[in-house]
């Protein structure tokens, strides 16, 4: 059949000759045999690299770097004095953060050591009063001694006279006097006795009045140890390596104990906290590799590795977790948050702060034999127990 063209004129035209099929031509069958190849050796390729590798890739964009940063925050209450530190500023742990005025921290310390003081006087005054009643003690010994050696005197002499008395030759008045001698005699050293025994008893009481002075001291030492505490808190002071962030104090303000001053962010500690599918986890293990994709340096990836995986889905830890046992229910996928540390260089971690959106890629691959292992060990308590 001709193929019509038209003439200069508007005229159809009948060439009189056919064209060949764009498909017979060699080069045309050529192009599009190698482009069906291509096409077939690259869905090979993908197919082939999913089995064997891509399958066990998992990824997930719901993903953020997070670092535990350190609040600031006074144990005592006072008007600040300095604020030694600026915005965004990298400290070094024990660096001085912050300033209080120690004014009247140190007066309190002044005022237990003055206790103390006073306790140790109190302490001596006693000790030197257990001397003096020693010394008591010792006379009231002696007069007891001499006491007694004259009631004995005086029962012998009442003893010696009784038969001469008896006998006449001795006035019964006579026995009498020395009798009563004898019995007063008995009596002054029964009083010395006594005397005695207050004295002894005397020096306990003094020695209870020295426990309780050193009692005092210590108190007033564990006071003071407490203000010495207070003291050392009116400056505050780094505990990590990081950098500030969210500094609101100013010198001169009246801080509250416990009153968020300021943040320290361990830059050096950054981690990623990414949330993966319930579906996604099941072959995640700690120690497996992972890939960031870091959007803020254009999706440059750095290296890094799976650190843990939470105990509980992130709504198990929220402050109401769903009931799901009342009402309808619609099955919702949960995600699990895995903590990825980072393997970066000092050159990426300079960029990174917490807070940055990554998209995180696990490499499950290692564990692809613990899925059949755990169906052929199902299987088999399955079959046993049947």
């Amino acid at each position: 059949m001709a193929n019509d063209g038209i003439d200069s004129d508007g005229q159809p035209v009948n060439d009189g000759a056919e064209r060949p099929s764009a498909l017979k031509r060699p080069g045309v069958r050529r192009v599009l045999f190698l482009g069906a190849a291509v096409v077939v050796i690259g869905v090979g390729a993908w197919v082939l690299h999913y089995v064997t590798r891509g399958q066990y890739l998992e990824d997930t964009n719901d993903a953020f770097i997070q670092a535990d940063a350190v609040t600031v925050s006074p144990r005592i209450s006072g008007y600040v004095d300095a604020v030694l530190v600026g915005d965004n500023q990298d400290v070094k742990a024990g660096q001085p953060l912050v300033k209080i005025d120690p004014r009247d921290y140190n007066a309190q310390a002044a005022q237990y050591q003055a206790q103390i003081d006073v306790a140790k006087a109190n302490a001596e005054n006693v000790r030197a009063g257990i001397g003096e009643q020693e010394a008591a003690i010792a006379q009231a010994q002696a007069q007891l001694a001499s006491a007694e050696e004259d009631a004995r005197y005086a029962e012998r002499e009442a003893a010696r006279y009784a038969p001469l008395a008896a006998s006449g030759a001795e006035t019964k008045e006579h026995l009498a006097t020395l009798r009563n001698q004898a019995a007063k005699a008995r009596a002054t050293a029964d009083a010395q006795r006594a005397a005695l025994t207050s004295a002894q008893r005397r020096i306990a009481a003094l020695n209870a009045q020295v426990q309780q002075a050193q009692a005092q001291g210590e108190a007033a030492r564990a006071q003071l140890a407490s203000a010495h505490v207070n003291v050392g808190s009116t400056v505050l002071t780094a505990s990590v390596d990081g950098r500030i962030g969210d500094r609101t104090v100013r010198a001169g303000q009246f801080v509250q104990a416990g009153t968020r001053l300021m943040s320290v962010v361990p830059l050096s500690k950054l981690y990623v906290t990414a949330n993966f599918k319930e579906t996604q986890i099941g072959l995640m293990r700690p120690g497996q590799p992972a890939t960031i994709e870091v959007d803020a340096l254009n999706g440059t990836k750095i290296r890094g590795h799976v650190e843990s995986v939470s105990p509980g889905t992130g709504s198990q830890f929220s402050l109401l977790p769903p009931q799901n046992a009342t009402g309808n229910f619609t099955k919702i996928v949960q995600r699990v948050p895995v903590r990825i540390a980072i393997d970066a260089g000092p050159e990426a971690r300079r960029v990174l702060v917490p807070g940055l959106s990554v998209t995180v890629t696990v490499d499950t691959i290692g564990e692809r034999g613990s899925q059949q292992a755990i169906a052929k060990q199902e299987k088999a308590r399955r079959t046993g127990d049947k």
